[in-house]
């Protein structure tokens, strides 16, 4: 498939501009300069989730970047590296849903057809419980220090110094092989993600059309995610080089040693993307999708108000046996175009937006989802140990989600139903954090009795 060569040319390429940042000393000068500005563990934490919401392009260049970036300042505040997966994860998928200029909204305006499609993906955003749900979590549960389920287990084993909690330990002995390079600046980071944010946006209008005449929008709506991201980051890998050779950091032997390390660097990503490639295909040549797609279009008509919340279980469903958010729009975005077109266009925008909430929902969820196994190797976290720690957040904010689109269905308005589920959230977190300090005192009086 030549959309899937594409992501895997546009993966060999950041993995190569990592290294060259690692070697040019930039990630370590913006480790460095980081480390003297953030003094917490919740100031790391917050950190990272600002950078992952600035980086809304895409959610691979995103999981790469966001980790490269801050694994030494998380690592530094004793974070542990399950913590961090989560974090680059829940700032990836979510994020890029609700970004207008992100080759995911590229995709869902692809599969909306008979409409406008870019248009009805921005009134779907403020219905797109699960991303905005997921992002209120987050920066809820940094600021309350609250952790639950085996996250919990990772956390306390950080703060004692051990961020992997397991025996497995992915590139743990990745930091001595990369060079202090005392010529590296903070601008040796920053102008090479500036410039692959840039040239992927130029990338990705030029095959929409954009330079023969098509406008932004529609141009970016167009796009082809795959190749604009590898003419994107190939010209941003020319910068960096070139970058590097006039400020004479790097030689250009130097710059192209990287290429086989970056290479090999992603050789594990690659791997497990390709098997869950063919997982998907196993599935789709057994016809699971058009079951569900005739079981959904079969029940639209009696419960037309319980269909968001339904529309959103069907898609965590699929995304979670699939590993891929993609294929799920592609599959259920039409059925609900149909089901509504003509007849009550507030549902089919909730519909539309509970599509893409239940496919992200269920691509966070999934362990060969690409966007799950990008966050574990940006993170350089065991991707097993990932999963089982984001899936009692994940499935949380899913139970919030689901009640949220039963109102939703109802109420038919998003003033209503999501400060309705920001609530719901935030009270949810409290009880989760007066559960924890009631755990402490239970386990602090036990050692007192001891």
């Amino acid at each position: 498939d030549s959309y899937n060569v594409g992501i895997l040319i546009f993966l060999v390429i950041l993995g190569t501009m990592v290294c060259l940042m690692n070697k040019a000393g930039g990630s370590t000068a913006f480790g460095e300069w980081a480390s003297s500005h953030i003094k917490s563990r919740v100031g790391a934490q917050l950190a990272t989730i600002v950078l992952g919401v600035l980086i809304f392009i895409d959610d691979y260049f995103n999981c790469l970047t966001v980790g490269s970036v801050m694994r030494p300042v998380t690592d530094a505040q004793n974070v542990s590296r399950a913590k961090l997966a989560y974090l680059i994860d829940a700032t990836a998928a979510p994020v890029c849903i609700i970004a207008p200029i992100s080759s995911w909204a590229a995709a869902v305006t692809g599969f909306v057809e008979g409409e406008d499609g870019f248009s009805i993906f921005i009134r779907a955003i403020p219905y797109n419980f699960y991303a905005i749900l997921t992002i209120v979590m987050m920066i809820a549960m940094v600021m309350m220090k609250v952790e639950y389920g085996p996250m919990k287990l990772h956390e306390d084993n950080a703060k004692k110094g051990d961020i992997y909690t397991t025996p497995d330990r992915p590139y743990a002995n990745a930091e001595e092989e990369t060079v202090d390079n005392c010529k590296g600046k903070v601008m040796d980071l920053l102008i090479p993600i500036i410039s692959l944010i840039i040239c992927c946006v130029i990338g990705m209008i030029y095959t929409g059309g954009f330079f023969d005449g098509v406008g932004f929008v529609e141009a970016f709506s167009g796009s082809d995610a795959s190749q604009g991201l590898v003419y994107g980051s190939f010209f941003a890998f020319v910068i960096t080089i070139v970058l590097y050779l006039v400020r004479r950091v790097l030689k250009f032997d130097e710059c192209m040693a990287c290429l086989p390390d970056g290479f090999k660097a992603m050789v594990p990503a690659i791997l497990i993307l390709v098997f869950a490639w063919t997982l998907k295909s196993m599935t789709d040549s057994l016809g699971a999708a058009e079951y569900v797609a005739g079981i959904v279009a079969g029940s639209a008509e009696g419960m037309v108000n319980l269909l968001p919340a339904i529309i959103f279980l069907v898609g965590c469903f699929l995304a979670f046996a699939t590993g891929t958010s993609w294929g799920t729009f592609g599959i259920l975005i039409p059925i609900v175009v149909h089901a509504f077109e003509g007849k009550n266009e507030t549902m089919m925008i909730i519909a539309i937006s509970a599509c893409m909430a239940g496919a992200v929902c269920g691509d966070h969820c999934s362990p060969i989802s690409d966007t799950t196994i990008m966050a574990s190797a940006g993170a350089q976290c065991n991707h097993i140990n990932h999963v089982n720690t984001q899936l009692p957040y994940a499935a949380s904010c899913a139970v919030i989600s689901f009640i949220t689109y039963i109102i939703a269905g109802f109420v038919q308005s998003a003033w209503i139903a999501l400060p309705a589920g920001i609530i719901m959230m935030l009270v949810f977190v409290t009880f989760m954090k007066f559960l924890q300090k009631k755990q402490t005192a239970v386990f602090l009086q036990k050692k007192e009795a001891e």
